[in-house]
């Protein structure tokens, strides 16, 4: 089976979340032109936690901003629960990420005057719903940040805002949740946590995660991993192991 063989087989039952067909992002003209995404057909499914990995430059970051709809492609169809978001008017795009989509991102993006349990609880509120506050504190608990709900982020640690930008997501249980390097600013432990509960969120809650990183470990905790490499799906690895992952990274590398 090819490579986009396997890419297109669908298991029965599974409904499709996220979807991308002949996407490309190009920057710069002329001698300087880059395809930061060049052609990349991808299905990502309702409950599975996928990790996108590749070398510097291989365009992981750039996929994912274009499937969450931050960036614009330069050609190419994206569908979110079936909906194409290519051309989609600016308010209900907005709407979309508030009511379906999770972010979480290397900038923690958290308002300063608000505690923070306020800002776990904001994407509820911009919603016209009304926060749980046990449920907010059993996220919080899992995550260990229970005891700091009632600080500031200027009051917090770099982990600890992490760690509710982290809740902030996970709060409304969006359809799919999107995760630039989650891991990066948390130590072992709670990085440890925090993956276990993106493992839980797709197995457990069906929701969909779609998963950057250059750590092996933590792409070992999803479903499959996709390497890329020049902007196009180089290996799609499935029963994923950190052994598998480090191999073929390495052979990628040479």
């Amino acid at each position: 089976m090819t490579q986009h063989q396997a890419q297109a087989v669908r298991t029965p039952g599974q409904s499709v979340a996220v979807e991308c067909r002949g996407l490309t992002r190009v920057y710069g003209q002329g001698d300087s032109l880059v395809y930061a995404v060049n052609g990349l057909d991808a299905t990502f499914r309702t409950g599975e936690f996928t990790a996108i990995m590749g070398p510097s430059g291989s365009g992981k970051s750039t996929l994912m901003h274009l499937l969450a709809g931050l960036d614009n492609p330069t050609s190419g169809e994206i569908t979110i629960e079936g909906r194409s978001i290519i051309g989609m008017r600016d308010r209900e795009l907005t709407t979309l990420r508030r009511d379906r989509l999770g972010f979480i991102f290397q900038s923690f993006n958290l308002v300063p005057t608000l505690t923070a349990r306020e800002n776990i609880s904001l994407p509820i509120r911009l919603a016209g719903g009304q926060p749980d506050n046990g449920e907010i504190d059993m996220l919080a608990s899992r995550l260990g940040i229970l005891e700091r709900l009632g600080h500031r982020p200027h009051q917090l640690s770099g982990g600890q805002q992490q760690r509710v930008a982290v809740a902030r997501a996970l709060i409304t249980r969006p359809a799919v949740i999107f995760a630039d390097e989650p891991t990066g600013a948390l130590d072992l432990r709670t990085g440890r946590e925090l993956l276990e509960s993106l493992q839980s969120a797709a197995r457990q809650r069906q929701q969909t995660v779609i998963m950057v990183t250059h750590d092996p470990a933590a792409a070992a905790f999803a479903d499959r991993v996709l390497i890329l490499v020049d902007g196009r799906i180089a290996h799609e690895l499935h029963d994923v192991n950190y052994e598998a992952i480090v191999s073929t990274m390495a052979g990628v590398g040479a």
